[in-house]
Parts: C-alpha cells; structure tokens; sequence
C-alpha cells in the first residue's frame, strides 16, 4: 500500500504523522501500575527509567546529570558548552537568563561572543570527573565536528557512554576540504558504548547502526528553542520517524545475527503524554530537554537553548521562556500539582503502561495506536 500524494505534477510526498496525531487504544487487560517495570538497560549499564538529559547548557550541569543520574536516568553534559569554557560559568548563565526576549538579534549576537570562548581540555576532565565521584553513569557529548580534537580527552577522563549528537549525523559525512570523521572505524577503535544521531528515517538509521552504535537518537533535538524548518526546510515527523527507525532496529537485529541497537527519541518530547506515544512507537527511552529545563535545578533557570542558538554562522534556534515547574524529583516521579503533563512524567508512563496492560517496556512497544481525526 503506498502513503505517497501527489503535489503537483513532478512531486509525490509521503504522508508521516506527529506525535500529536496518534493515540493509544487500551486493548488489554490492565494492571496495577505498582507492578509495570520502566527499567532500560543499555550495553552494560542499568536504569530505573528510560530518560536521557539532552546536552544543553540550559538543561545539564555537572549538579543536574548527577541528580538525574541519582534519580535512575542518565545525564548526557554538552562537552562544548560553557562547563568546558569557563571556570566558574554561573555569571555566564546568569547573563544568558537576563538576555532581552524582545531584541532577538541582539540576545543571538551576545549568546554566540559568550560560545567563542576556546574550550579547555581540562575542564573536560574536571567536570567529567565530577560527575563520576558522585557514583552515577558517565556520559558526555561531542558534535562530529569536534569528536576528533576532543575525544581522546574524554576517553581519559573516563566516560559510561558517548554521544554523538548533531542536528542531522550521517554513517558516510563527504567533504572535499577536510578529512571527515570516519563513524565506523572511530566507533571500533573505542572502549565505550556510543549513542549517535539524530536521524530521522529508516536508510540512515540503518546505516548507522552498521557502523556499530549502541544507540541512534531520532529526531534532530533543540525542542522548543528549534528553528530548523524555518532556516532550513528540514523537519521530522517524531511519530514515523521513531516508526522507521524502529524498523530500521529489526531488520538490522535480523542482518546483525542478534546486535541489538537502542532508539532513542530525541526532540519534540514536550508532555508525558509525548514520552508516553514515543515508546509505543517504538523507542527504548527518550532525551528529554524542554521537560527538564523546566525543573527549578536547570541551570537555564526557566529558559532552553541549545547549541543551535549560539551556532556561529546559521543559527537555528532561539533562547525560549519554557518557565520552572518544581524540583526535579517533582518533574519525574510526582507528585503532581499541573495537569498539562508537565510533571510525574514517570508516573503517567507507568499508568499508560498500566492502562494498556504491558508490564515492562519492551511489551510496551506493542500497544496499538490510531490516527486522531
């Protein structure tokens, strides 16, 4: 059956739906929420829930990866951002959080002077070693772009799992003036599990995971504070685009003779209830960052960006007021006192589970859909 509609004589498109224009069906029997399982396990290392902290400065700090490292998630620090540039990067965040909203171009022109700053190496290890004194799960983030330079650093400092994340990451990046990175043979030569994306349909996911990665992120990140249609055109449908690559994860199961590779969907995951349709489509556990920002540790203090905001030469993002909640503990496991979804978003994923009747969230992946009409 073909999804394809026609625009215009020369063009046919597929049709591919959001996260908002699915539902869950309970179809089951249901259970007590007290008995579902939001356990993830990737390569050697266990959590009690599937949440990822999204390398932004305004979401991870050293302080927030280990609170969310202590809470059973894992926090991902931004290895090119403010931690690794400054010393003492609170007046930083300080002056970030006091930019005008009004003078954008301005508030852009300041965010990218404040990113020049050269990064340090050994603020890489100072902060990585912080985090891991405090016993939780070690995980830091390079752009492709600056994996070679830096990643010897963090192998020495001592990472659990590495991400490469950028806005699109590609198996197979061609360049006519520069070596480029070569995804397969980095990914052997390392000690660690690395997670890699975003991508956001079935060949590249694929392609991706034959170059040996733990986990693929989809989707392109940024959240609330992304302007990537409008600058570039590109968008990801979150809900096909976590189907696809789900896809992409059996087949490559079936090609791997049994290799296993996590998805992880990584933007656009605003609500509970948008955690909640992403693991029923498919993914193993979600990178979190406009839900997180809002937690009153975030070092954005009600405000998310992302490195696309402060990029040097395109900027694709803005600095956006998403408001504090409560604490993080709040934010997570509850309780709540909102009722847009904003926070328990592990105790409304253990119900979803529980209404629909899957115990862990492998069975999960199962639960029926509909399209919303």
């Amino acid at each position: 059956m073909s999804y394809d509609i026609e625009i215009g004589r020369s063009k046919r498109a597929r049709r591919t739906f959001s996260l908002d224009e699915i539902a869950l069906v309970p179809s089951r029997r249901t259970r007590d929420p007290q008995d579902v399982s939001t356990a993830w396990q990737i390569d050697a290392y266990q959590f009690d829930i599937p949440v990822v902290g999204a390398p932004m400065d305004s979401v991870m700090s050293p302080a927030t990866a280990i609170d969310l490292g202590r809470a059973g998630g894992l926090g991902v620090l931004d290895l090119e951002g403010l931690w690794t540039r400054y010393e003492d990067p609170q007046p930083v965040l300080d002056e970030i959080a006091d930019l005008s909203s009004e003078n954008l171009p301005q508030a852009t022109r300041r965010m990218q002077q404040l990113y020049s700053a050269p990064i340090q190496p050994e603020l890489i290890t100072a902060r990585l070693a912080e985090i891991r004194e405090a016993g939780v799960s070690v995980s830091g983030s390079l752009s492709p772009q600056r994996v070679v330079e830096h990643y010897r650093t963090v192998l020495e400092a001592g990472v659990d799992l590495f991400v490469i994340r950028g806005t699109t990451v590609s198996a197979e990046h061609v360049s006519k003036t520069q070596d480029p990175l070569d995804l397969k043979q980095f990914i052997y030569d390392l000690d660690v599990p690395v997670i890699v994306g975003g991508a956001a349909g079935y060949t590249p996911a694929l392609h991706l995971m034959r170059t040996g990665a733990a986990g693929v992120l989809v989707g392109f990140g940024g959240g609330a504070s992304l302007r990537t249609e409008s600058i570039l055109g590109i968008h990801a449908a979150m809900a096909t685009a976590i189907s696809d690559v789900a896809a992409a994860r059996r087949d490559y199961l079936d090609e791997s003779g049994g290799r296993y590779v996590h998805v992880i969907a990584d933007g656009g995951l605003g609500t509970s209830g948008d955690i909640v349709k992403a693991i029923a489509m498919g993914a193993d556990a979600v990178m979190l960052g406009t839900l997180l920002a809002r937690a009153e540790e975030a070092p954005g203090q009600g405000w998310l960006w992302g490195a696309e905001a402060h990029n040097p030469h395109s900027p694709r993002g803005v600095r956006t007021h998403v408001g504090t909640v409560g604490p993080l503990d709040e934010l997570l496991n509850g309780p709540s006192r909102h009722v847009d979804g904003s926070s328990n978003v592990m105790g409304a994923l253990r119900r979803a589970m529980a209404t629909t009747g899957y115990s862990d969230l492998k069975e999960f992946q199962r639960a029926e859909v509909v399209i919303r009409s």
